[in-house]
């Protein structure tokens, strides 16, 4: 694979910049733009000359807005994919496992599966007017791995508990405050700031930072299991009529009605 059709790469110095390109849908992923994530990743792995990588979005709207819940409305999964898998837990793990340090330049809208893949970069850069937030809940999903126990160690669990269970969005410079993100970027000075970063990167010891990076990742990898264990779950109540109503009510641009689905134990 050395084209893709959701995903832009490109070289440039010591930097990979890999770009979610599909602006049109919010670069909201399908399976197939994480495979094709997947496959850039490893690509920016393999290559000796790149020391960061910088994950970022197409587009000045929106970084990433998670899964295609219009796809998954009209075809009950998220798309093919050359090998039948939607590996987003396998692409989370990656982001972790990837020996070199990952930058979220958060370019726009953060939300619901794309919250999720900047909070588990190593650094996030953001642009003054980018939003974050979780829509799990809103749309019949839910991140009981990562997105949600790793979100708990970056910002707390008060704060983790507010963003899943409020929903509501925040700002940039709240984002910083909380610890959300490392730095707030006007928006024409995003990626210039994301590639300073990774240039300053590129001077130190390689080695050094892949076991740093080891190192930080060893205390919360346990979660991976939480995360398998998540995507388990949801994939089982995908298939109910609750979490179908979630991404109907979202495609039909109305009010999702999950009053009877309320469980008493």
């Amino acid at each position: 694979m050395t084209t893709y059709e959701d995903v832009r790469y490109e070289v440039d110095g010591p930097n990979a910049v890999i770009t979610i390109d599909r602006e049109k849908r919010m670069n909201a992923f399908r399976a197939k733009t994480i495979e094709e994530l997947i496959h850039a990743f490893k690509r920016a792995w393999a290559d000796a000359g790149v020391h960061a990588i910088i994950f970022t979005g197409a587009g000045e709207r929106a970084f990433c807005v998670g899964g295609d819940v219009k796809q998954r409305a009209e075809t009950g999964d998220y798309g093919p994919t050359d090998n039948g898998l939607f590996e987003v837990a396998y692409f989370h793990r990656l982001i972790r496992d990837v020996p070199k340090p990952v930058i979220a330049a958060v370019n726009g809208i953060a939300i619901g599966g794309g919250h999720v893949l900047h909070v588990l970069c190593d650094l996030s850069i953001a642009a003054e007017h980018a939003k974050f937030a979780q829509a799990g809940p809103r749309v019949g999903s839910f991140d009981g791995g990562f997105g949600s126990a790793y979100l708990a160690r970056v910002v707390g669990e008060k704060r983790a508990r507010e963003i899943w269970f409020l929903l509501d969005q925040y700002d940039a410079a709240t984002a910083e405050r909380w610890g959300l993100v490392n730095k707030v970027v006007p928006k024409d000075e995003l990626l210039a700031a994301a590639k300073e970063w990774g240039a300053k990167i590129a001077s130190y010891s390689p080695t050094a930072l892949r076991f740093l990076k080891h190192s930080f990742n060893a205390d919360t990898d346990h979660q991976g299991g939480l995360s398998q264990l998540a995507i388990a779950g949801l994939d089982t109540f995908a298939q109910t009529d609750e979490a179908k109503e979630g991404a109907i009510a979202f495609a039909e641009k109305r009010q999702p009605e999950f009053g009877k689905y309320v469980q008493q134990h």
